[in-house]
């Protein structure tokens, strides 16, 4: 009489009778990576059913530090056996918004279709062989079973469960076809009676396991005792089992993502320890929360209700990558902002990241705290970075500013370059989207005149500029014409008798500013004239239509 193994053998060839590589071959082919000891393999591992907001990719910029901060490696591996829920773009998008958020990809998916890397594919839909290996192999010691309830039998044990008050799932006295006879198990697989493959979990409720994770710490949780689906009727596996394989075969040995999976983590040991498998070092993240317009509470960042924080649409206003990364670092750990204050101008990469200094709690999207840190990442670029930037923005989505911008490089530089630099650097745009808004005025093609008050000061003024003028020697003219026109020189004096005069320099001087550049407010206007050129600022102090071309001083 065949004993147990045999026994077991026989269910299992009767459920995969395609001829399938042993576990041992698979382990060779994706054998231990040769890197150094220490390096970090991280994973970011979406599925395409959507795009990608900032707290998405919050665990993949984790991802991304550990392995540049360890000389380790990041993949991108796409979990998509979902295939009813997958967006039309899903694949593409998350690689494009991966990229245009400044992540890049070391191995894994690089596009529709491509990919690189040694440990593939990296598409779950591709690697059901190599499911099918190992789910046999848990056939084969006793560790797997078929299940044949249907979905409303399934349903009705729930209802069952719900009126006597117990937990609900499929375990214990509740697993119908776990203590099926093998024979039977045989025989109904090959009627071709419909089935899910399901593990024989050994967990008990009343035992505790043990984790360590990086960020919280030591986590004592219940053991796991439910039967979960391995394979579905279809023969695709379920995440829980198709992510312990991929994890252990890819050899990734830091797996970073959301707190919503540590219920399931008891599970995960579970099947790490029944494949044989070393467990990944797990880092749980704490979602990323949104203040509720309506509610006023705090809530989980949504796709649905938050579009403004997916990626694609930071991109698309032009937040720059730096900004992006440099608020994602002050969400991650409260040290890093005294970090730059004491190192302004050091790169991101010298912050001493730790999993150990991120809050267990759900950071708080900020958007004007976005707003504010890429304001400063802006400011302390130099005028040659900022055109770049911008320009390659403007190519995408601002076809006539990219047009502008590209008629005289040097022009458009040097009108990036003003009150940049310093101690007190400007900090008039936070993305790029605002450029033609912060600028317009310097381009013809852009620039709204508005018809001044007070013709008698451009006239006077015109008398006496020259672009030859430093600054103090253009203010000390603008000085100079202000008793003839009634207006003060100086404020202070005007101050104390305000009533002699119409009033002071700087309506003089806000008369010119509105003349030259339409504004009321802009930076420093003795710049701002040199960098527009004599013959522009001649032409709009006359209100006379030019035709200097763009780029022309």
């Amino acid at each position: 009489m065949p004993d147990a193994h045999q026994r077991a053998a026989a269910l299992a060839a009767a459920i995969f009778e395609s001829p399938l590589k042993s576990p041992a071959e698979w382990e060779k082919k994706f054998h231990p990576r040769a890197l150094p000891e220490g390096a970090a393999v991280t994973r970011f591992a979406p599925s395409p059913t959507g795009f990608l907001h900032i707290g998405n990719l919050l665990g993949a910029f984790v991802d991304r530090l550990l392995a540049d901060r360890s000389g380790g490696v990041f993949l991108l591996r796409l979990e998509d056996t979902d295939k009813k829920r997958e967006a039309e773009d899903g694949v593409s998008g998350i690689v494009r918004d991966m990229r245009d958020f400044g992540i890049g990809i070391d191995e894994g998916v690089v596009g529709f279709g491509r990919e690189k890397g040694d440990y593939g594919p990296y598409t779950q839909s591709q690697r059901k062989e190599i499911y099918h290996t190992y789910a046999k192999a848990l056939v084969e010691q006793g560790l797997a079973y078929p299940c044949f309830c249907s979905a409303g039998e399934l349903d009705a044990l729930r209802g069952t469960q719900e009126s006597e008050g117990v937990n609900k799932g499929y375990y214990g006295k509740w697993a119908k076809c776990r203590d099926l006879s093998i024979e039977e198990q045989i025989r109904r697989v090959q009627a071709g009676e419909a089935y899910t493959l399901r593990l024989r979990s050994p967990g008990d409720a009343s035992r505790k396991i043990v984790v360590q994770d990086l960020i919280r710490g030591k986590l004592e949780l219940p053991e796991y005792d439910m039967d979960v689906v391995l394979l579905k009727s279809d023969g695709i596996p379920t995440y829980n089992f198709a992510h312990v394989v991929d994890d252990h075969l890819m050899r990734v040995t830091h797996a970073v993502r959301g707190d919503e999976f540590l219920a399931t983590l008891p599970l995960h040991a579970q099947l790490f320890r029944l494949l044989g498998f070393k467990m990944p070092k797990y880092a749980h993240i704490a979602p990323m929360m949104r203040l509720d317009a309506e509610t006023g509470g705090k809530r989980k960042l949504s796709k649905r209700k938050d579009p403004e924080a997916a990626v694609s649409a930071l991109v698309r206003a032009g937040v720059p990558n730096a900004a992006l990364h440099e608020y994602l670092a002050t969400v991650l750990n409260s040290n890093f902002e005294d970090w730059r204050r004491a190192n302004p101008g050091a790169p991101l990469s010298e912050f001493p990241f730790s999993l150990k200094k991120m809050p267990p709690s759900g950071a708080l999207f900020d958007p004007q705290k976005l707003e504010d840190v890429s304001k400063t990442v802006i400011s302390r670029m130099g005028a040659e970075e900022v055109y770049e930037q911008a320009l390659a923005w403007a190519g995408a989505y601002d076809h006539e500013l990219h047009d502008l911008m590209l008629a005289d490089e040097a022009y458009t530089v040097a009108m990036f370059g003003i009150d940049r630099g310093g101690k007190k650097p400007r900090k008039d745009i936070a993305r790029w989207g605002q450029a033609r808004e912060a600028f317009s005025y310097f381009f013809d093609e852009l620039f709204e005149p508005q018809i001044t008050d007070k013709p008698e000061i451009l006239k006077a003024y015109l008398d006496i500029y020259s672009v030859d003028d430093d600054k103090d020697a253009w203010f000390a003219k603008m000085k100079s014409i202000c008793e003839g026109l009634g207006y003060c020189p100086d404020v202070k004096a005007y101050k104390a008798a305000p009533e002699q005069w119409k009033g002071h320099v700087g309506d003089v001087s806000g008369a010119i500013r509105i003349a030259v550049t339409g504004r009321a407010n802009t930076p420093d206007l003795w710049a701002v004239m040199g960098v527009l050129g004599e013959a522009r600022v001649r032409a709009r102090l006359t209100r006379l239509p030019t035709a200097v071309p763009t780029g022309c001083a």
